[in-house]
């Protein structure tokens, strides 16, 4: 009863819908980051809280303070009634709302994802549950600061202080970390919910990680529940007793590296599905749903191949080996295909979830991709950049590329006999792949 109260009472609703509203607003003004990928809805729900925390500390201390904003304190510390019984409804108000609120963002956002997505991970369903339980966490510390410093400035203080504290310290620290490259960011990032970095298609992020992480916004709540509750001085004190357990428990359990020493290669996602219903398309799981858009401008990409150059692919697979996973031991290799596989990256997702195939842009970037060395982590020179872009310009028909010599490179290639340009081509396919990159830059002479 005194729940249903405070849901119709209080501020909470209100503090929720306003955190609701905006998480969807930039939710879904960015849709290709997420369409198709569940993983990547959760990951992207966990950026989220870079504006949704620090909305869920304001709302609580705003709610936190209206004991002494209606000058009621002493009114109620006359009753018999225990004050666990008033604040108790009021704290589940606010945080089954803000959990509410969060959780309905990311089923506004699963919009994007459900009708196309082929690939499910249960690691998104463990980000998306302890990020809803970080905002329960952040209400109730915002009601403990509220009740604490009952001022006008308090909440929009605190939402500033979330900002700084619970996203840009932490992506500050880790961006250093790495570009130290003496060492990984410190486990103790994770102990915010805020994850502003992101995982790729082909990355997971395991459940053990995230129970860990809710086992400690569990610690903090209750902590933050006991001092919203507490009306003693040795009571105060006792409540963040919960949070330092927390810390002592879960700080040893967090990874080295943080989110990024967390994630790990998705096998599943990384599985092959093929269309064989002309020459061979193979995509990875996670981008299945991309398959039969893609498929078409590759078979283009083979034909225009299979007219320009001798022993020209006959088959073409994605590339989705994370390159990250082999530096770090975690993974094999990449799988080595012959001359007959033509080797691509899979383009980007469109706002309604589809492949983003406008123009003609990634018919071009199939042509230069057979230039590419699918080959673990060799350099690339700048003399191997400029003759894969005259490489590809010869099979386009026209100078492409970025580099600002090209086109007079091109230029001089096709002064050359027709025959030879034919014969050139033909070696530097035969050495790119074999990981060797001399007969390509033998381009440019």
């Amino acid at each position: 009863m005194i729940f249903r109260i405070e849901l119709r009472r209080s501020s909470a609703v209100w503090s929720a819908l306003l955190a609701l509203s905006l998480g969807v607003a930039v939710l879904v003004s960015f849709p290709q980051g997420f369409a198709g990928r569940w993983i990547q809805l959760a990951s992207a729900g966990r950026t989220m809280l870079l504006v949704l925390v620090p909305l869920a500390l304001a709302g609580g201390a705003w709610l936190g303070r209206r004991e002494a904003r209606s000058r009621v304190g002493e009114l109620f510390a006359t009753t018999a009634r225990p004050r666990w019984r008033r604040v108790l409804p009021t704290a589940a108000a606010l945080g089954v709302t803000m959990a509410s609120a969060y959780v309905l963002m990311l089923v506004i956002g699963a919009g994007w994802v459900a009708p196309t997505a082929r690939h499910v991970t249960v690691g998104a369903v463990g980000l998306a549950a302890a990020g809803a339980v970080s905002m329960v966490t952040a209400a109730w510390l915002g009601l403990a600061a509220g009740r604490a410093m009952p001022w006008l400035v308090t909440p929009p203080a605190l939402a500033v202080v979330g900002v700084l504290v619970a996203g840009l310290l932490p992506d500050f620290v880790s961006v250093n970390s790495v570009l130290s490259q003496d060492r990984l960011p410190p486990a103790a990032l994770m102990l915010s919910p805020v994850y502003v970095g992101g995982l790729d298609d082909f990355q997971t992020f395991p459940v053990r990680h995230s129970l860990v992480q809710a086992g400690w916004f569990v610690a903090v709540a209750v902590t933050g529940l006991l001092l919203y509750g507490a009306t003693r001085p040795l009571t105060r004190g006792l409540a963040v007793l919960p949070a330092a357990l927390g810390l002592a428990v879960t700080l040893p359990l967090l990874p080295a590296g943080a989110y990024e020493g967390a994630a790990r290669p998705d096998p599943v996602a990384l599985e092959l599905v093929c269309d064989d219903a002309g020459p061979q398309v193979c995509m990875t799981r996670v981008h299945a749903n991309l398959l039969s858009e893609v498929a078409g401008p590759v078979r283009e990409a083979l034909a225009v191949l299979a007219a320009k150059l001798p022993d020209a692919p006959t088959r073409a697979v994605e590339s989705g080996h994370p390159r990250s996973f082999v530096r770090q031991g975690l993974m094999s290799d990449p799988p080595r295909y012959g001359a007959d596989t033509l080797v691509f990256t899979a383009p980007s997702y469109g706002r309604t979830g589809g492949a983003d195939l406008s123009g003609d842009w990634y018919l071009r970037t199939l042509l230069a991709e057979v230039w590419r060395l699918d080959c673990g982590d060799q350099p690339y020179g700048k003399e191997v950049y400029l003759a894969g872009e005259v490489a590809a310009s010869w099979l386009v028909g026209r100078a492409v590329g970025y580099d600002p010599e090209t086109p007079a490179a091109y230029e001089r290639f096709l002064g050359l006999p027709a025959q030879e340009q034919r014969a050139r081509l033909a070696a530097a396919r035969a050495d790119v792949v074999a990981c060797r990159t001399d007969a390509l830059v033998a381009v440019l002479r």
